[in-house]
């Protein structure tokens, strides 16, 4: 074993995909010294995003004074390149739901303002592209509180202005986006989530991820037709469908309000990292992936983290290993194409136990150090 790529994406809630990385490499290190370790923290467009795509890029980090999601002045970090022109930041870390208590969770009334400050903040600075991770969201805008905050004007029949929340989509007859030319002109988008569904109607935004974030049977369907108006009026005005665009519902129709009004590249989040991290590349006479996530199941191969992983190993034909804190579904999981799957847990525990930054910390080296011996022990 001359080369092994180590690709975690965080043990939320536990460890960082940097730690985890740290604990692996020290486990192979111990039992084969010359081994070119490879390092690269992974995610998925979600929480942790902006960190990995920093740590890949060498980025310096920068805070800014923002809104949260009910409007509330907090203060949120996000990234820029040593170059000073690529800025790489989280929806969520400005207008995610761990922001605010169950109590004030209610998509009705949550707007995605303050990620549109982090934008405004980071083109003042002189950034030319934008790398945005959109999940995670408290929201069901569309984007309207982001393209308020760069200065984009919506009204309802009377002329009005409207506060750029939820339930105000379905008030909106008109807007004026000349805000948004010259930013237009010179900034470029890039636009990281995981998931493609449409933007109203039975798998849309509201429907699907509106009841994660308070919202009742009756505020859905508002939400809903709130969505389905707004395509309307971007059609009237734009000449543009965006309805049923892959992804104009992520992050509560955020994909399809960036697609509209900033011509934004909307893009798989694993493969907006594994492109900058030049994954393809690291692949080159590399003997092993060893992956991993916190909890493991059927799904995790369908298009998150750990599937784009697999799909690009395979291709260059290196075996992917996966270490995770729960692992279930093994069977479908090889059959999908993981080489082998190995949870981290050395006996039942209790979850805060498992979740222990120490515990799991020795637990990955253990594991990662049993592995390494067995292939050793083969290649003999």
């Amino acid at each position: 074993m001359k080369k092994i790529i180590l690709a975690f994406d965080s043990f939320k809630g536990s460890l960082s995909s940097e730690k985890l990385s740290q604990a692996a490499t020290e486990a192979i290190i111990s039992e084969i010294p010359d081994c070119n370790v490879i390092a690269l923290p992974i995610a998925d467009g979600g929480e942790g995003t902006t960190v990995s795509i920093s740590s890949a890029l060498k980025a310096h980090e920068v805070v800014c004074h923002v809104s949260n999601p009910i409007m509330k002045p907090i203060v949120v970090p996000y990234a820029i390149t040593k170059d000073g022109k690529t800025a790489i930041m989280e929806m969520a870390a400005a207008s995610g739901l761990p922001l605010l208590s169950k109590n004030y969770r209610n998509p009705l009334k949550t707007t995605t303002y303050g990620t549109g400050q982090l934008i405004a903040d980071a083109i003042s600075k002189g950034c030319t592209t934008i790398i945005l991770g959109i999940g995670g969201s408290a929201t069901n805008d569309g984007a309207i509180g982001l393209l308020s905050a760069l200065g984009v004007k919506f009204y309802d029949t009377d002329g009005k202005e409207l506060a750029p929340i939820g339930e105000n989509l379905l008030k909106i007859n008109d807007f004026d986006a000349t805000a948004l030319v010259k930013i237009k002109q010179k900034v470029k988008f890039i636009v990281a989530c995981d998931v493609n569904n449409p933007l109203y109607g039975e798998n849309g935004a509201a429907y699907i991820y509106a009841p994660q974030k308070g919202a009742s049977k009756e505020d859905v369907i508002i939400l809903d037709a709130g969505l389905k108006n707004y395509a309307e009026v971007i059609a009237r005005k734009l000449g543009k469908d965006i309805s049923n665009e892959h992804g104009a519902g992520a992050a509560g129709g955020m994909g399809g309000g960036l697609l509209a009004f900033l011509d934004a590249e909307l893009k798989s989040g694993i493969d907006t990292i594994l492109d900058i991290v030049d994954f393809d590349e690291q692949l080159q006479e590399c003997d092993l992936v060893i992956t991993g996530e916190g909890k493991i199941d059927a799904q995790t191969g369908m298009g998150k983290a750990l599937g784009g992983i697999l799909s690009r190993s395979e291709r260059k034909n290196v075996p992917v290993v996966v270490v995770a804190g729960a692992v279930d579904g093994v069977k479908n999981l090889n059959e999908q194409g993981f080489t082998s799957l190995f949870s981290i847990q050395p006996a039942p525990v209790t979850l805060e136990k498992a979740m222990d930054s120490n515990f799991a910390y020795n637990n990955i080296k253990n594991e990662i150090s049993q592995i390494v011996r067995l292939i050793k022990r083969f290649e003999k």
